[in-house]
């Protein structure tokens, strides 16, 4: 009996859209019959700029309870979904914080081979989508790890448009999480875990 991939969701979130994301996400990887841990990095804005936004705080709130990602988690993972808001069409400095701790693990070898996706959302329409799940791909490439992107491998994906990972314009809040973007999340998580699988099945 094959033992189940082991899928760690590793992100960032302020004001909750990437949180809303990635729980989907979790939930459709442990559907596909993956063991998953849903993560969170660690907050590195100061708490008055954190308090001065309520939609922040909320989300700080919120997500109490769910846990800090360490590099642990990446090492136990078969495969990775990493998930960032924009941030002038780039990874935010809080995820890209934690991927830099993983340098030990990167020297040992540890991060290759292993399956890895990305999510992202963005206040806008065409605010750094494909950007930044392209620029956070970079540290995939680094790792040796294999990018296991969405694609238009279902109908579905003809209508969010985004081959390279989930997105969401949240409109600056305006805009909540809808079923095109959830539609999205849950082919990625099956994906990433089928793919996961038959890479670990192979070795």
């Amino acid at each position: 009996m094959t033992t189940p991939v082991k899928l760690a969701i590793v992100y960032y979130s302020s004001t909750g859209t990437i949180a809303e994301i990635a729980k989907e996400l979790h939930d459709a990887g442990v559907k596909a019959g993956a063991e998953v841990r849903l993560l969170k990095v660690a907050e590195l804005a100061p708490q008055a700029a954190v308090d001065s936004n309520p939609a922040w705080a909320a989300n700080q709130a919120a997500t109490a309870g769910i846990p800090e990602a360490a590099p642990q988690d990446i090492e136990w993972a078969d495969a990775v979904i990493f998930g960032t808001p924009t941030r002038f069409g780039n990874v935010s400095s809080q995820l890209k914080q934690f991927i830099d701790t993983l340098g030990g693990l990167w020297a040992e070898g540890k991060l290759t081979d292993k399956a890895y996706s990305g999510f992202v959302s963005t206040a806008t329409a065409h605010a750094g989508h494909e950007s930044t799940l392209l620029a956070l791909y970079n540290s995939v490439h680094h790792f040796g790890g294999i990018i296991v992107s969405p694609g238009f491998t279902a109908p579905a994906k003809f209508v969010d448009g985004n081959p390279y990972g989930t997105s969401h314009a949240d409109g600056q809040g305006t805009n909540p999480v809808d079923e095109v973007t959830r539609t999205a999340a849950r082919i990625q998580a099956e994906r990433v875990v089928r793919i996961a699988t038959t890479l670990k099945a192979a070795a």
